[in-house]
């Protein structure tokens, strides 16, 4: 057997598993998904110590990653206790195994109903962050899915010390299979896993283009992707009284966390206000270590402004690098973001209500905030407990996918012997 044969046995092994396993978690009740969930949680809280370390060794090994992955590949205890308390947030949620959509009854008395069933086996392959690891996991099991899990090497430690933690709470209600991990760090085992058709029924990849590009172009199976998150900020007319909103809420956007997909990478600011305020954020914005890259406009209106050129419209930075644009309405930010923009985030700041209806009309992007910070599109902070992934896809899903996200559904119909005549 040739290495390419070894290695695409070893995919379809592993999904073939949680495909078994699954069925077993999609027969379990509620309450025993939920006490499942909980112990996975505790685990990952008592196995503490081991995660961190293993993340220690990760990070000592990836030395050369940029900051942004370093950032994102960097646990500490807080991050690991937001990892446990993620999984029990699920935990707490609702069931959406087997619930209804829509019931109702027809005329010849059959009672038909839309129901929520698993997708089946999810495949999620990923860079960097090792969070990503407990949330999706513990959103397939919330959902009663299987979940084939494939990291990158340069988070293989912490991944594995992750999964172990969990994987007491597992074996102990006897779906051990429903989370494997594919441990191994060749790239060619992305191409195997995602053309497993009957073994795997959805792939979601989270990571950088290239992670993204591969997989897309490789799967055979459903893809629910992000592409970027080339996300905007847009500084309306109407802003009189808000400036120090505004600049509060720019500043966040682009610094709170540089190096996720939901900080702003392009500020616009309305030509009727940007004597005004295009100097005040791009000031407030280097005084936090931002490098702005502005048009001609904007290099008139503040110092310090290094000339865009058409590359950096369209830029997902994932650094303290803004774009930065002066433009005439709403309309035209809203052309902009159309031209250059993700389908991710876009943020409006402004007093006006009808400016407000305006903007969120002519966005169309999975997520769309009115004077609050882009950094707000988190799975964590819609209520979702955590995020498998940021869908920039129409269709299945959009935006922050949680359980819900993560289910099909089945039509239930209930009679008594009628026939159709």
């Amino acid at each position: 057997m040739g290495e390419t044969d070894e290695l695409r046995a070893m995919c379809a092994d592993a999904a073939g598993r949680a495909q078994r396993a699954r069925r077993v978690l999609g027969l379990m009740t509620s309450g025993e998904r939920t006490a499942l969930l909980n112990g996975m949680g505790a685990g990952i809280r008592d196995h503490r110590g081991a995660i961190l370390d293993a993340n220690a060794q990760d990070m000592a090994a990836g030395s050369g990653l940029s900051a942004a992955l370093r950032d994102r590949l960097l646990l500490d205890a807080a991050r690991v206790e937001g990892m446990a308390r993620a999984v029990e947030s699920i935990a707490g949620q609702a069931d959406p195994v087997g619930s209804v959509i829509e019931g109702r009854e027809l005329a010849n008395g059959i009672r038909l109903e839309k129901r929520r069933i698993p997708l089946g086996v999810v495949a999620v392959i990923y860079e960097s962050r090792p969070n990503v690891t407990s949330d999706a996991a513990a959103l397939c099991v919330r959902a009663g899915n299987g979940v084939v899990l494939k990291g990158g090497r340069e988070s293989r430690r912490s991944n594995l010390a992750i999964v172990g933690a969990m994987h007491g709470a597992l074996e102990g209600a006897g779906v051990g299979d429903a989370v494997v991990y594919l441990d191994t760090t060749d790239r060619a085992a992305v191409g195997e896993l995602v053309r497993l058709d009957g073994l795997v029924d959805l792939a979601v990849p989270r990571g950088g283009p290239g992670l993204i590009k591969a997989v897309s172009e490789a799967a055979t199976v459903p893809v629910v992707k992000h592409d970027a998150g080339v996300c905007h900020v847009y500084v309306d007319e109407h802003i009189t009284g808000m400036e120090e909103v505004a600049e509060r809420i720019v500043v966040n956007a682009k610094t709170h966390r540089p190096g996720v997909c939901n900080s702003a990478e392009t500020l616009l600011v309305h030509r009727g206000c940007a004597a005004e305020m295009m100097g005040r954020l791009c000031e407030a914005l280097q005084g936090a270590g931002v490098e702005v890259r502005g048009c001609a406009e904007t290099a008139r209106l503040c110092g310090g402004v290094v000339p865009a050129d058409d590359a950096d419209w369209g830029a997902e930075y994932l650094d303290l690098v803004i774009a930065a644009r002066v433009v005439g309405s709403v309309e035209e930010a809203a052309a902009h973001i159309s031209e250059y923009g993700s389908g991710h985030t876009e943020c409006i700041v402004t007093g006006s209500t009808a400016s407000a209806r305006r903007f969120v009309a002519l966005v169309d992007s999975a997520s769309v905030m009115v004077n609050c910070s882009t950094r707000f599109a988190d799975g964590g902070e819609y209520g979702l407990g955590a995020e498998i992934g940021i869908s920039t896809d129409r269709l299945h899903a959009r935006g922050p996918m949680g359980a819900f996200d993560l289910m099909t559904f089945q039509w239930v119909l209930e009679g008594d012997g009628q026939i159709r005549r």
